[in-house]
């Protein structure tokens, strides 16, 4: 099943686009201030590494903003600003050299402020996010989800008033379903790309939970641009989680996708290792050497099962392109759930990379 994304306008963040004609894309959020701009940088190039492709980060007084300037010059990714209250700050990161505004409508919404930030994005070529936050709302009703839409499209009259159209709303609570239907409804009202999230989602479990089950939903009707799984933990596990969860709906692919079963008392290897270690060679590609387009495509699309189960293994994971299902002694390797052979136990993880290496290079001659 394909799934049907919204149609919107495009907008340009730096040199990522986003809006339905683009891929949807992953961003993440630096937790250190910004005026440290070493570890700022450091902070950043760890998520570069792991597929962040937009980066925001608070921007709190001027040595924040200024900071911006070096930080760039030391990035790959687009830097997004995130304004709260003193709307001097967002006029400050723009002149620094910020890829995009995110500006509150529930801190910043005098008319003649937002104008002046409006002008100097504009002269910039830069973007605004229209941020609306369950928690700083002006606006306040029994109806969250329609609180959010409604304090969104007050906000935006001053923002089209002015001509300025290269915008990206988003509309986050902490509640999933008020997040689910404020989107929903925001979805109809405008064809601006949207930033999906759920924000203040609790420890780093009910975070994952929150943020897989909300996003999820809106992804699969076909609503997000850009996606951030706000996490209490290291950013890098934000974009992980993120990709993880964008492979698993097949809104991208990133990898192969891995099947595995969740073992029973029928298992005999340790399975998780196993895995993990089959894993990390994909994550690497190093062994697979320098692919082309094609070849990544192909490799990217494919569904790989490591069962731990010889007897219900190739059956349970017929629909993986390949895989293999260990007992006690021997592997065996099985394309489509059709048996191919037998190996050694010790050999069954390089058996099976060397075997999907070969299919590669079958399927590219």
């Amino acid at each position: 099943m394909n799934i049907k994304r919204r149609k919107t306008r495009t907008v340009k963040i730096g040199k990522v686009s986003i809006g339905s004609a683009h891929p949807v894309a992953i961003q993440s959020m630096i937790k250190t201030r910004i005026r440290n701009v070493g570890a700022s940088i450091r902070q950043i190039r760890e998520l570069e590494s792991a597929g962040c492709e937009i980066v925001r980060t608070a921007v709190e007084d001027e040595s924040d903003a200024r900071a911006i300037r070096s930080v760039k010059k030391e990035i790959r990714i687009p830097l997004v600003a995130d304004i709260h209250f003193n709307y001097r700050l967002a006029l400050a990161s723009i002149e620094a050299g910020a890829d995009k505004i995110r500006l509150n409508p529930g801190n910043i919404y005098r008319a003649r402020e937002v104008r002046e930030v409006l002008a100097a994005a504009k002269a910039a070529c830069i973007p605004i996010r229209v941020g609306a936050n369950s928690g700083s709302l002006r606006l306040h009703r029994a109806d969250t989800a329609g609180a959010l839409v409604k304090s969104v499209l007050n906000y935006l009259k001053i923002f089209e008033k002015a001509g300025f159209y290269q915008l990206v709303i988003s509309l986050k609570g902490s509640n999933v379903m008020d997040t689910i239907a404020a989107y929903r409804d925001m979805a109809g009202k405008c064809d601006y790309p949207l930033h999906v999230g759920v924000t203040a989602t609790g420890l780093p479990l009910d975070g994952i939970v929150k943020s897989s089950v909300g996003i999820g939903v809106l992804l699969f009707g076909g609503i997000g641009d850009t996606i951030r799984v706000s996490l209490l933990d290291r950013p890098v596990q934000e974009v992980l989680v993120a990709r993880s969860l964008l492979n698993g709906l097949g809104v991208r692919h990133f990898g192969p996708e891995l099947v595995c079963c969740p073992t029973c008392g029928r298992c005999e290897v340790n399975l998780s290792r196993k895995a993990s270690l089959v894993e990390a060679w994909l994550r690497d590609r190093s062994a697979f050497g320098r692919m082309k387009d094609k070849a990544k495509d192909r490799f990217n699309s494919y569904k790989i099962a490591i069962m731990g189960c010889v007897v219900n293994g190739p059956g349970e994971a017929r629909e993986a392109d390949l895989g293999i299902a260990f007992s006690r002694h021997k592997g065996i390797l099985f394309k489509k759930g059709q048996i191919i052979r037998t190996v050694d136990l010790q050999d069954g993880e390089q058996a099976l990379l060397d075997l999907l290496k070969r299919e590669l290079q079958e399927g590219m001659a």
